[in-house]
């Protein structure tokens, strides 16, 4: 791992504690579905509510993580948010017989492990500011190997014990939170907070709604995201249905998620190509990511056969390389102290299209099939290319505003 040896010691304990962090988080969300299915003898219905509460959670999460950083403090806010996750965790094995208060501690696990998202990420702008671009990148190459080995550990846990998946992954969130304890101490006040102008310092910070005003900083490029989402939900709610119905193995499912998650890792050259050479700024990373999105729906639409489905992976893998260091990238560079707050307002916007992406796309599948699917997530890539496109324009001649307000 030569390439991280140009970082500091606190950089690759950071990442280590990410890793297992991610590892922890992975070995619960794919055994939800199965656990309330299989353990708790609810129907699917059932099991797609308590997805939907959980979804709903982690918004709400990320855009009150944003507006509370400041308010808070980066300690409180990290600390407080994965200790409150940890113990819903540890609560689930003692408390999953009664329903409705299962539910809201799913509800609860999807509001404190997102409202830890978007301090972490602003942390890390304004800790290493100079280097933020790499970071978020590397950042989220170490969370996809976490999570691709709690995925292959989840399976074993689960045929041992569900239970055991969540308590291992309480364990991580309380881990991840001492971490942050013992981190965070040892730093000044004033650093991973961004230093203010004197100017900034006399407007005395900016409110919410004008924060929310300041549109072309984070709308078009929230919505983006959004359609990004709602396409990619073509993966769970038309492919995988469409290798089962064609009698393939599921494992053929499974190994094309094992191709992305070998890709995050070895495709880095690539991505960092594209980066130096035809997309050096964060706006056209999300715009190439888009691209790469659309492309591999149409390779969807025109190969349909299994094959088609590996090349279209590997093109949307590169897509989804591009976007998720690009975002929070952008808003580190451009939003100076009101970063937390967009931070988490983007990422709450884009995670709608998470949540209503597999019921519209479920429901087009039942009706029509995988290729009426494969356009709609084609066309959805094209309205983010669009709406990158305008966030781009709007922002071309942006200088840092320290509230994310013109003036």
């Amino acid at each position: 791992m030569r390439w991280l040896d140009s970082y500091p010691k606190e950089v690759k304990v950071f990442l280590l504690a990410s890793l297992v962090n991610a590892t922890g988080s992975a070995l619960m969300w794919p055994l939800t579905t199965m656990y309330v299915f299989d353990e708790l003898g609810r129907t699917m219905a059932n099991a797609g509510f308590v997805i939907l509460i959980q979804s709903l959670g982690g918004i709400f999460g990320q855009l009150l993580g944003g507006a509370l950083y400041h308010r808070v403090g980066v300690k409180k806010l990290i600390i407080g948010s994965l200790a409150l996750n940890a113990l819903g965790l540890f609560a689930l094995p003692w408390i999953s017989a009664y329903w409705v208060v299962f539910i809201c501690a799913m509800g609860w696990i999807g509001l404190f492990s997102s409202l830890s998202l978007p301090a972490i990420q602003a942390f890390i702008g304004f800790r290493f500011a100079e280097r933020r671009g790499e970071l978020f990148n590397i950042i989220y190459v170490a969370n996809n190997i976490g999570v691709a080995i709690g995925t292959a550990l989840s399976g074993f846990l689960a045929d041992f014990s569900y239970h055991l998946s969540f308590i291992l992954n309480g364990v991580t969130s309380a881990g991840f939170a001492i971490f942050f304890w013992y981190y965070l101490s040892r730093l000044e006040p004033e650093q991973g907070e961004v230093h203010l102008t004197k100017r900034q310092t006399e407007t005395g910070g900016a409110s919410v709604w004008a924060l929310l005003g300041n549109t072309r900083l984070y709308l078009f490029m929230s919505l983006g995201v959004l359609f990004l989402l709602f396409g990619n939900s073509i993966w769970n709610t038309g492919l995988s249905p469409y290798i089962i119905s064609e009698g393939m193995e599921k494992r053929m499912y499974g190994l094309l998620w094992t191709l992305n998650g070998v890709l995050i890792f070895v495709g880095q050259p690539f991505t960092t190509w594209i980066k130096r050479t035809m997309a050096r700024t964060s706006n056209a990373q999300m715009t190439a990511s888009a691209i790469f999105y659309g492309m591999a729906y149409l390779v969807m639409i025109t190969m349909y056969n299994y094959p088609g489905m590996v090349l279209a992976m590997v093109l949307a893998t590169f897509g989804e390389m591009l976007i998720s260091p690009a975002t929070p990238a952008f808003v580190s560079e451009h939003a100076g102290r009101a970063a937390p707050f967009y931070i988490g307002v983007s990422g709450g916007i884009g995670a709608i299209g998470r949540v209503i992406g597999p019921y519209v796309m479920g429901v087009m599948y039942d009706k029509q099939g995988l290729i009426p699917v494969a356009w709609l997530a084609t066309a959805m890539a094209g309205v983010a290319v669009v709406g990158f496109l305008l966030h781009a324009a709007l922002n071309r001649h942006r200088e840092v505003k320290e509230y994310g307000i013109d003036g």
